[in-house]
């Protein structure tokens, strides 16, 4: 059997990519900016372009590999019961991640597709057809931006003038007082794509992450990505982040070892 190098994409992962693609040109692209919404039960937005991309997805992915997809415009009990049919391979999808930065016209959301074995993900994708960047990842074997391996690298910068990624709305209000307060980095973000924040803190455009409760779709392709770029992650209640609440996972993340760990011991205090 031919492996592939260690600096190059494997064909399964390159597949993957290749339908995200151009499912992204086909359903997704051509609506931006001209499709009309809905409002799910949940509140958040639903487009016609969601549910088409899902659907084309669901067959490409199935006609490179036969399992079970997951999508996020399913409902909690389809998805449950995919979950439980998918312990030995299932793909997991959110065809538009920020979909209310699309149907508003902010450049910011992507696709992303996860491929995930007895429950952990081994391959990710995600596109950001605007920026045309395409983030992807195997299970121990790296990381890629646009086909180029991310390399590890230590940045070490002390907190109080780090970048943060964090999204307040989904935690405890005595943290997020404390973080709105009393932040202890120089500058805070919030765009509202969970995957597109995992692979920019995963290239260095942002050093810590917050996040107070992702689903599954949410994570499963950004957090292989940026885990496999070098970075390091945890639960805000948990230190092993692959032992969080499947459908509803915080998030503590940072790229640099020692800047993780200094951001961790700082929420876990507001605790």
């Amino acid at each position: 059997m031919n492996h592939p190098a260690p600096n190059s994409m494997g064909a399964l992962l390159k597949a993957a990519v290749a339908a995200v693609k151009l499912v992204t040109a086909e359903e997704i692209m051509p609506r931006y900016l001209k499709v009309a919404h809905q409002h799910k039960s949940d509140g958040s937005l639903c487009t016609e372009a969601d549910i088409a991309a899902q659907q084309a997805l669901t067959k490409k992915l199935q006609a490179i590999l036969n399992v079970p997809v997951m999508g996020e415009e399913m409902t909690g009990a389809e998805q449950r019961e995919l979950w439980k049919a998918g312990h030995d391979g299932l793909w997991c999808i959110d065809p538009i991640d920020g979909t209310s930065n699309f149907v508003h016209g902010l450049p910011y959301f992507a696709v992303s597709v996860a491929l995930l074995r007895e429950g952990k993900s081994v391959l990710g994708v995600v596109y950001d057809p605007v920026a045309n960047e395409m983030f992807a990842a195997e299970h121990e074997r790296g990381a890629f931006l646009n086909g180029e391996k991310l390399l590890s690298r230590e940045t070490v910068i002390p907190m109080a003038q780090a970048l943060a990624s964090v999204d307040l709305k989904r935690l405890k209000s005595k943290l997020a007082a404390q973080l709105a307060a009393h932040p202890p980095y120089s500058s805070q973000r919030n765009f509202g794509a969970s995957a597109l924040d995992w692979c920019y803190s995963a290239v260095g455009r942002y050093d810590m992450y917050l996040h107070g409760g992702q689903k599954l779709w949410d994570y499963a392709a950004g957090a292989l990505i940026f885990m496999e770029s070098g970075g390091h992650a945890c639960c805000i209640d948990a230190d092993d982040f692959a032992q969080g609440d499947i459908w509803q996972r915080s998030v503590i993340a940072a790229r640099d070892e020692k800047l993780f760990g200094e951001w961790k011991d700082w929420i876990r205090a507001q605790q």
